[in-house]
């Protein structure tokens, strides 16, 4: 493995990093009853604020042993009760959520100074669901999916060109690239929904969702 370097650099300043937040606010009487809706209220104005991704979301892990991991994911289905993504089933994510299936999810627009947590738990989407989510993709995503063998390390990027290179020439001449058997997509079932929106002098609205035992539910305030 290659060895990096050690350089000097000038401080960095973060002490003095700020932002005064002043776009909106958010009052209980303005929230939909139901977190869905608000969430999708609040998407389709980050869509029309024409942000970079605005399905690209961190979902946080945890490993059998207790220790928590992050990445970015991008969210590709909005349900009545839940959301939906798709991964590798035996990637460091996957491995972990099949040992742990309980996982929190993030969406930051700074655009809009806003925030969006969501706990819960996961469970695996159809086949037949995944499947056709997978023929929809692109064909060099679908081919990248069978090239990656995802979180494994590698010695070098090598080995992933010359595999890519085989795998396009045998695709060649067909749009048929079968799903890999480790991939495919989560429902994701929140229990508790979290909706902030930045303020001025660092008092922001904290708009928090509970679900109740008869489906319904409960909507409270935070102190920032």
């Amino acid at each position: 493995m290659a060895e990096i370097t050690k350089r000097t650099s000038e401080p960095l300043e973060l002490a003095h990093l700020r932002e005064d937040y002043r776009l909106a606010a958010l009052d209980e009487a303005n929230c939909d009853s139901n977190p869905i809706q608000q969430f999708q209220k609040w998407f389709k104005e980050a869509k029309s604020a024409d942000l970079k991704e605005p399905n690209a979301m961190t979902l946080a892990t945890v490993s059998a042993g207790g220790q928590p991991s992050a990445r970015i994911v991008l969210l590709k289905g909005i349900e009545a009760d839940g959301f939906v993504f798709y991964t590798n089933y035996e990637s460091r994510k996957g491995r972990e959520l099949a040992t742990n299936p309980k996982c929190a999810l993030t969406f930051y627009w700074a655009e809009l100074e806003r925030q969006v947590r969501a706990e819960g738990s996961v469970a695996k989407v159809s086949q037949e669901k995944s499947e056709a989510y997978f023929r929809g993709r692109p064909k060099g995503s679908r081919i990248g999916a069978v090239v990656s063998n995802q979180s494994t390390q590698l010695p070098s990027r090598e080995p992933l060109e010359t595999k890519l290179a085989e795998l396009e020439k045998l695709y060649a001449d067909t749009d048929d690239v079968p799903m890999p058997a480790s991939w495919g997509g989560y429902f994701f079932t929140p229990h508790m929904f979290e909706f902030w929106q930045g303020r001025t002098n660092r008092l922001h609205d904290r708009i928090v969702y509970v679900a109740q035992r008869d489906g319904s539910w409960k909507l409270g305030r935070l102190s920032p």
